[in-house]
């Protein structure tokens, strides 16, 4: 596994306030009350407002369910809205965020825009590691995981896939999805997202 610096981009006072500012505009977008996401979350009104007050650095698990209650992909609560499709986005222009609990880090490579298309996610998964997430309520999308290093364990609701470097799982949202790095050493691999 590589050991890189942290990422210039990775500034944890950013991040959070990115996510705190796209939380709140993505909440009254749809007109929801905390109270209202809470319930569709399963996170409490009082953490939600802490993340949108940037009282709280958000784990991966609890951005996942909050993305869930408001429908939207992971990815619109961890990158600013962009103006129409970038040719070239270079290494240094790619959002990463880093999981406070976990540690678990991503890198949104390529946003899906507007009028659909792909989106490109790199993860790296500390030994041991595990990122859970719930059922999608928004509208569907599929994925499509390549292992790149180390070994991971992906539960699919009832299903289990054990997969090594090379291999490639192809799923939807539309179950439970947990992720745990299985291997001696830390994980990594790509995500393609997808409209279903």
């Amino acid at each position: 596994m590589r050991n890189n610096p942290a990422p210039q981009n990775e500034s944890a006072g950013h991040i959070d306030t990115l996510i705190a500012t796209r939380l709140l505009a993505l909440r009254q977008a749809r007109g929801l009350s905390l109270a209202e996401l809470a319930e569709l979350s399963g996170v409490s009104k009082a953490m939600i407002s802490k993340v949108e007050r940037v009282q709280s650095s958000p784990t991966a698990v609890l951005l996942g369910r909050l993305a869930a209650g408001l429908g939207v992909s992971l990815a619109q609560l961890l990158t600013e809205e962009k103006e129409g499709p970038q040719r070239l986005r270079t290494k240094s222009q790619q959002d990463v965020w880093r999981d406070p609990e976990a540690g678990y880090l991503r890198r949104q490579v390529a946003e899906r825009g507007a009028d659909g298309g792909v989106e490109l996610v790199e993860i790296e998964l500390p030994r041991a590691a595990q990122v859970g997430y719930p059922r999608w309520s928004g509208k569907p999308y599929r994925q499509c995981l390549w292992m790149l290093e180390g070994a991971l364990r992906v539960a699919y609701g009832d299903e289990s896939f054990e997969l090594a470097p090379g291999d490639c799982l192809d799923y939807g949202v539309d179950r439970p999805l947990v992720f745990k790095a299985v291997g001696p050493t830390a994980c990594r691999y790509l995500l393609v997202s997808g409209r279903d």
